[in-house]
């Protein structure tokens, strides 16, 4: 079973000393909680990051959040405080306690929310479009019903967001992650409520973003990006890189491959690969499972990148924030967590050698489908487009879809999540070669402690020693031991500095010859 190492060392401490081994330097056991990267979620409320105090924002009688044990721990010679004042009914509950059974409501409150279910198409809107000989726009009609009562999960969603800030606080910073979660999921539903309008581009690009948004060096643009690997992949795309790949293994045979290989990495962990005939993607991940579409066929190749992709990353994420027994949330993923999980997932594949310039080109080839749909063009521009990149037919459908479910399909209003996977993989690079060059190494795998957003890393990691947060326990091998991992960034960064065109042209001029 693919374990953290971090984890087996978690399990022996405790095992011997029962209880959890320190983490933090004596001087100042909550320097971790206050350091350099963490320090923006504290610029936000333009104070001290500090448990909140006085009247309005903490909860109980005396106006007091609960404190985050860590926030509040002193090494200095102080009296002993008086315990906590009771509430007003029922007993005494710890930090944990409160932040759990936020968190609990959280993923209760999300439960019904269905995302891709919501923005499914039926199959007759493919059929009526082909028989239209791809010249009419397609007929879409969304279902009116969500699955939930959208007033009242909008209320329900509020409530918990005054409970969070009251119980917890505004400062507190694990509070501040599972309120920004919440907040996202009553704009996820709000979202949804707008869907085939503007409105619904609107609450996707600010959830999920653009293409037209900067990178952290506040130069470059997502689009910018996918313009120079455009070119980059396209000139490599034609030349045969090794053994042609077969489409010839079935959905069902893919199934029983990736069951086999989930039973070697999961261990005794339950993980279902199951063939669906309802699915319009080849494949999806949820919770604990892997659908598989029916009739999809499939390469070696494809099978092996299905494996890095929906089960190193997104299954195991998932079940490593089912885990957690305070952190509830990190077993669900809100669009401020997209980005991090699918550029994780290409990552995996890039590193374990997976991928191909075929696959990286099409998940390049949605940003430019978005950044087109957002400038106006329809979706039969975007699938003509498709058609001219060299795609099936089918594939342009499927890849235009994916662009304008839940947009407006003449143009100017497209669904935007797609631009988030080759923006992810350039932010988890810079995120882990930030944290090896700035000796904080162990960082690296709390990516994959549950569903995260860059920001909430060094908070959630600081909290492993009260036992807030539980180290991950399934792990893609590269970051178990990432020795390789690291090398592998120095050598791609020394690379970059060596004036690489001008030594490839010389290489150039002399195979020409």
């Amino acid at each position: 079973m693919a374990q953290s190492s971090e984890a087996r060392e978690m399990r022996d401490a405790c095992a011997v000393s029962g209880e959890a081994r320190p983490e933090l330097q004596a001087a100042d056991p909550a320097g971790e909680l206050r350091g350099d990267v963490a320090g923006a979620e504290a610029s936000r409320d333009g104070g001290q990051d500090e448990p909140a105090e006085g009247g309005g924002e903490g909860g109980g009688e005396d106006g007091r959040a609960q404190s985050a044990p860590l926030e509040s721990l002193s090494l200095r010679d102080e009296p002993i405080p008086s315990a906590p004042r009771p509430p007003v009914a029922g007993p005494w509950r710890s930090y944990k306690e409160i932040l759990a059974g936020l968190a609990q409501r959280v993923l209760d409150a999300q439960r019904p929310i269905r995302i891709l279910q919501a923005l499914r198409w039926e199959a007759d809107v493919e059929e009526q479009f082909l028989r239209s000989k791809q010249r009419e726009l397609p007929r879409v009609t969304y279902a009116d019903d969500l699955g939930f009562d959208p007033a009242a999960k909008l209320r329900e969603i509020e409530e918990i967001l005054r409970d969070a800030e009251r119980e917890l606080g505004k400062r507190d910073r694990l509070g501040q992650i599972l309120r920004a979660t919440a907040d996202e999921y009553r704009k996820v539903v709000s979202m949804l409520m707008g869907r085939g309008t503007k409105a619904f581009y609107t609450l996707s690009r600010e959830l999920y973003g653009s293409p037209k948004d900067k990178l952290p060096d506040g130069k470059t643009s997502v689009r910018d990006m996918g313009f120079v690997l455009y070119d980059l992949l396209t000139a490599i795309g034609g030349e045969r890189l090794g053994p042609s790949q077969r489409r010839e293994i079935t959905a069902e045979m893919a199934a029983l491959e990736l069951n086999a290989r989930f039973d070697r990495f999961f261990g005794g962990a339950s993980i279902r690969v199951q063939v669906d005939d309802s699915l319009l993607a080849d494949a999806a991940a949820g919770s604990d499972y892997v659908k598989i579409r029916s009739g999809a066929m499939f390469s070696k190749s494809d099978v092996d990148i299905l494996e890095a992709h929906e089960g190193w990353v997104h299954v195991a994420t998932s079940l490593n924030g089912q885990a957690q027994p305070v952190a509830r949330w990190l077993a669900k993923g809100p669009p401020r967590t997209t980005a991090v999980q699918e550029g994780l997932a290409v990552l995996v594949e890039i590193l374990t050698f997976r991928s191909t310039p075929r696959r990286a080109k099409k998940l390049n080839d949605r940003i430019l489908a978005v950044d087109k749909a957002e400038d106006g063009a329809s979706f039969l521009d975007v699938f003509e487009w498709y058609r001219t990149e060299g795609y099936e037919e089918e594939e342009c459908f499927q890849n235009a879809r994916r662009v304008f479910r839940g947009g407006v399909l003449a143009g100017g209003a497209p669904f935007t999540k797609d631009a988030c996977y080759c923006k992810g993989i350039v932010l988890n690079y810079a995120f882990m070669r930030a944290a090896i060059q700035h000796d904080r190494a162990m960082l690296i795998p709390f990516l994959f402690v549950g569903k995260v957003a860059h920001e909430d890393v060094p908070i959630l990691h600081a909290h492993m020693t009260d036992g807030i947060v539980r180290p991950p326990p399934y792990l893609p091998p590269m970051f178990d031991d990432m020795n390789g991992l690291a090398i592998w960034i120095c050598y791609s960064s020394f690379f970059s500095r060596l004036g690489g065109t001008a030594i490839a042209e010389y290489y150039g001029r002399m195979l020409e010859h």
